[in-house]
């Protein structure tokens, strides 16, 4: 699995360690950016980095996880490409449950929020070991979302 980082000036920091995290544990991980901390940066930049990635990765499942202050702006950015189910999560049973129903293929995370980095570790890692699982209702309705928005 290739995941792809990308964040702004809002979860620059907890990318940085995020990266490291992924790295160290094994992951074929490729930062998108930011590289050097900017207030002024802006986030959809970053996301559509990382959607890019993700949509062009030759990869069987590529993941892309995207931080920003929220991370509300970059489920936002990432959603509006079709392909794409960017979810915002803050705690491992959501992690869970937006692989196992949604299929979400962009892990959004506030970057400002968590009391330490461990508990974003513990988000990425159900996020990233959870399957899809396939179920008829849930395939059902990734289509009809599909369906909804061709080629956007």
């Amino acid at each position: 699995m290739k995941i792809f980082l990308g964040s702004d000036h809002g979860g620059h920091e907890l990318k940085k360690k995020l990266f490291a995290y992924l790295s160290r544990n094994g992951y074929d991980v490729e930062d998108e950016g930011s590289v050097e901390l900017d207030p002024a940066d802006d986030y959809p930049q970053f996301a559509q980095a990382v959607v890019s990635k993700v949509l062009g990765s030759e990869d069987d499942d590529p993941r892309g996880i995207l931080v920003c202050t929220t991370g509300q702006g970059m489920a936002i950015a990432a959603n509006r490409s079709s392909g794409i189910r960017a979810s915002v999560v803050w705690d491992a049973h959501e992690a869970k449950l937006t692989r196992l129903d949604n299929d979400s293929n962009v892990l959004s995370l506030p970057g400002r929020t968590f009391e330490d980095e461990k508990q974003a570790y513990g988000i990425v890692e159900t996020w990233l070991s959870t399957e899809f699982s396939k179920a008829p209702r849930h395939v059902r309705r990734l289509k009809e979302i599909d369906d909804f928005y061709p080629n956007r």
